[in-house]
């Protein structure tokens, strides 16, 4: 019998579209409602009151910092600019600088909801499931190359037969208009991987088994709805072409409860079911080249917008590169092509409340793609280098043949040492999560450097 956990197809955000309810697992009295939908995750905290009192007795300015030892200053200083009086911030030990939100960074807003801690690839997650069949079992280069060969990475298809799915027809009567006129981009890409750091791995774990784990989110269309609101919050329209600005220009916020704010929810809500879906799709593609069945399922993401209950309160929690961990929820946590992958659940604990009840995503960039791989220019249809890099991409590839691991693509700039190790990023979150199962990569699937893709991260 499959077993799934956190599997959130849906992505809610007004009050009026609750319809289930759950005992609260804390005082196990009043009720918590729609405990599968990660953007309705409202919980009773009056258990804790008495722990941390009212949100009325918090600092102005609340930042909390995992791993600070290990987080570049520029970092630190945009969570800063991001949290202001009465805002509650997060920091987590992954976090790196981002576009005007620091990625690993999560902000609890009262009234605002912030298209700069969404970003541009909106929902991008991760999908991991444990098969039926042992690792040992598996020619692992003939699995990852029919994996290349199937699955599209970087800009545009390898596969000539379009993917059909409910979604596409969501989007085709999307509630925000404009986000109909991005059907086309979305059905050419619906399933479909894209660059940067986003991958299809094979890992085995302590038991033998073999897993399947996918990285990536909503694609062009994520990112054209996206540049839209950038648009709209310029003053012009939907489909005007914009400068999306400075890295480190204050954060782009709504009014939660503005006309363009809740169109801006109705519209990451679309764009999160896109990335659901195109992740489905993936692992079920993969699966079908490996014989094998799905006996463990977790699907989580990030780069979106909550409405949740803390301290008493609510707030529009945004999750910018970092994950939900709340007790007992379930999520997949990445690294690199090198290291290990984690299953983790949240837990309940005085410091996980602290941090919303948010953990990492990844290891945590320590290195930018420019200096891993050098000032390179897309022209006439190739990557040019302009100046060299600082990592040796041959070697690297030495390194993971020596490992055992089977590299499928993959660029300079998605070296392991370009990351943070994940074990040390893991260990300053001690105490807000456990880890369920360490996994150790066999084969990774990426776009290759020579690979041109505006949507990755």
């Amino acid at each position: 019998m499959t077993e799934t956990i956190a599997q959130h197809t849906r992505f809610r955000h007004k009050s009026d579209r609750f319809r289930t309810a759950a005992t609260c697992p804390f005082c196990c009295k009043s009720k918590l409602r729609n405990r599968d939908r990660p953007s309705d995750f409202v919980l009773c905290f009056r258990k804790f009151l008495g722990t941390f009192g009212t949100i009325a007795a918090m600092p102005e300015k609340a930042i909390t910092v995992f791993g600070r030892d290990i987080i570049d200053r520029t970092a630190i200083e945009q969570m800063e600019r991001c949290v202001g009086e009465g805002d509650i911030g997060v920091l987590n030990a992954d976090a790196h600088h981002g576009y005007r939100h620091p990625i690993g960074g999560a902000v609890a807003y009262r009234d605002k909801i912030s298209l700069s801690g969404v970003g541009f690839d909106i929902a991008c997650g991760n999908k991991a499931v444990r098969t039926d069949i042992q690792a040992a079992d598996v020619d692992i280069a003939r699995a990852m190359d029919e994996i290349v060969r199937r699955i599209s990475f970087g800009v545009g298809r390898k596969s000539k037969t379009p993917v059909d799915h409910p979604v596409l027809d969501r989007i085709a009567h999307a509630d925000f208009k404009p986000q109909r006129k991005l059907l086309p981009l979305a059905a050419e890409q619906l399933g479909t991987v894209g660059g940067g750091n986003h991958y299809v791995d094979l890992f085995r774990d302590d038991d033998g088994w073999l897993w399947v784990a996918v990285h990536f989110g909503s694609r062009g269309f994520g990112h054209r709805t996206t540049m839209g609101f950038i648009a709209l919050s310029q003053g012009h329209s939907f489909d005007d072409r914009v400068s999306e600005g400075s890295m480190d220009a204050p954060p782009i916020l709504f009014d939660a409860w503005s006309e363009l704010g809740q169109d801006y929810l109705a519209a990451i809500e679309l764009a999160g079911e896109y990335a659901y879906a195109g992740r489905d799709i993936v692992v079920e593609t993969v699966l079908d080249i490996l014989g094998a069945r799905a006996t463990y399922s977790v699907h989580n993401h990030h780069n979106f917008l909550w409405r949740e209950e803390h301290f008493g309160q609510k707030w529009w929690v945004v999750r910018k590169g970092c994950t939900p961990a709340f007790p007992g929820q379930a999520s997949f946590i990445g690294s690199t092509m090198g290291d290990i992958a984690v299953i983790v659940e949240g837990t309940d604990t005085e410091a996980a409340r602290k941090a919303l009840f948010t953990t990492v995503h990844g290891a945590g960039r320590t290195m930018s793609r420019t200096q891993a791989a050098g000032k390179r220019r897309w022209r006439r249809g190739r990557w040019e280098q302009v100046s060299p890099g600082l990592v040796d991409f041959e070697q690297v590839k030495k390194r993971l043949r020596q490992q055992g691991i089977e590299l499928r693509g993959g660029g300079a700039d998605e070296a392991p040492q370009c990351y943070k190790p994940l074990r040390e990023v893991l260990a300053r979150h001690e105490g807000t999560i456990r880890i369920l199962w360490t996994l150790y990569p066999l084969g990774v699937a990426m776009a290759g450097d020579t690979d041109f893709d505006p949507y990755k991260d």
